[in-house]
């Protein structure tokens, strides 16, 4: 159960209200945001792309600077006659801490304003974690962090994306029954136990929001997106560019929809839904792993299946599940008319594997116009997505409006 759970979003996820277009503000989080989402760009790029004169670029720019949160360098061009445009780039030294606590594993993540991944660890679980071992668990790897990689950093902010429902107006962990964690206030506790803002979401809709910024999404406004993972699977919806979450903030919940199974071959349980029927944790017995993440649960169902020696457990699982999920997929093509499909975790594997007969399975399906020009594609992000997407929540507000910084 890890579908969509937020308030609606403006583009940048702000937790307050944005500058008023056309101001100098407004002017300095556009600069912000075009070299954070962009990539490095010079003086001249953005003056074309914002329609600003050069002068009032430099002048932006060097407040950025004097802020911290944009570096600024002229390059060196062999053979160029005349001062070229300076680059101005994101800095690598603002950083959002970023965390997806799961069933297995704790993964945790330094990204920096300009979307570098500083350092990065997987904590597997011995038990299901408690929200005060998750935030005592940040806590602690800031601290070492802090003798180490992120020395000389600034933390922004801290950004978590959680399988379950959330509150993102408080932080407040509704409900995410994989972990058993009902009306918990994780946002405090980690404010609490790390002295940092901290804010919280649902995982898939910070997925959502990566891949459509960054990877299989971007350039496509309207977005169905499905997350897979050790507590089941959820979704984040795209849609003309922006995050939906639904009037209580709960949308996208795919996991907990029951898929239509016609072949009893087929069904795993008397009145399944979704997440039960197509399990990370079938497929992991399927290859004979007690647990493992993501890319090594891939690359085992990879090798399986192609090595011409498949045994029947996995041949059946890899080709059944995309079955059952192709189902649920119509229905959400029926009701969404998406322009793309995106799969993350564990069902984008499946969908590497079983791309043509899901494909052929959803088109038989869905109402043909509703599938007129969709595409499925896996997420392009890996195992990165729910991390950059909480780092995203976690720099919201600073791209929102950068402020005026000592």
């Amino acid at each position: 159960m890890t579908g969509a759970a937020s308030t609606p979003y403006s583009e940048g996820m702000p937790t307050s209200p944005s500058p008023a277009p056309g101001t100098r503000p407004h002017n300095r989080a556009r600069i912000l945001r075009l070299v954070h989402e962009d990539g490095a760009q010079s003086r001249a790029a953005l003056t074309e792309r914002t329609g600003l004169n050069r002068s009032t670029i430099a002048d932006l720019v060097a407040e950025l600077v004097r802020q911290g949160v944009v570096d600024e360098r002229v390059p060196d061009v062999p053979g160029r006659v005349g001062r070229p445009s300076p680059v101005v780039t994101a800095s690598a030294q603002v950083v959002a801490i970023a965390v997806n606590p799961e069933v297995d594993a704790i993964e945790i993540a330094a990204v920096g304003l300009d979307r570098s991944i500083l350092v990065r660890e997987r904590l597997d679980n011995q038990d299901l974690p408690t929200p005060d071992a998750v935030a005592a668990t940040i806590a602690d790897r800031i601290a070492v962090w802090r003798e180490g990689p992120l020395a000389t950093v600034r933390i922004q902010a801290i950004g978590i994306a959680v399988p379950g429902l959330v509150r993102s107006s408080d932080g407040v962990v509704r409900n995410a029954p994989h972990l058993a964690w009902t009306d918990v206030p994780l946002a405090q506790l980690v404010r609490s136990a790390t002295g940092s803002p901290a804010v919280v979401d649902n995982d898939a809709t910070l997925g959502a929001i990566a891949e459509h910024r960054y990877g299989a999404g971007r350039g496509i406004d309207d977005i169905g997106y499905l997350n897979g993972g050790a507590a089941g699977i959820g979704g984040g919806l795209i849609i003309h560019g922006r995050p939906v979450a639904g009037a209580g903030g709960y949308a996208g919940e795919f996991g907990q929809n029951r898929p239509r199974i016609t072949a009893d071959d087929d069904r795993r349980t008397s009145d399944g839904v979704l997440e039960a029927e197509v399990s990370r944790r079938l497929l992991l017995d399927a290859v004979g792993l007690d647990a493992a993440d993501d890319e090594t649960l891939g690359a085992e169902l990879s090798a399986a299946d192609s090595s011409g020696a498949t045994s029947t457990a996995v041949a059946d699982e890899i080709t059944r599940q995309p079955h059952v999920l192709a189902s649920a997929l119509a229905n959400a093509v029926n009701v969404l008319n998406p322009a793309l499909i995106v799969p993350g975790g564990f069902l984008a594997t499946l969908a590497d594997l079983r791309a043509e007969q899901i494909a052929d399975d959803v088109s038989a399906l869905a109402m043909t116009e509703s599938a007129e020009g969709l595409q499925i594609r896996p997420a392009a992000l890996g195992p990165d997505r729910l991390l950059i997407g909480a780092a995203e929540l976690a720099f919201a507000e600073l791209l929102a409006d950068p402020g005026e910084r000592s």
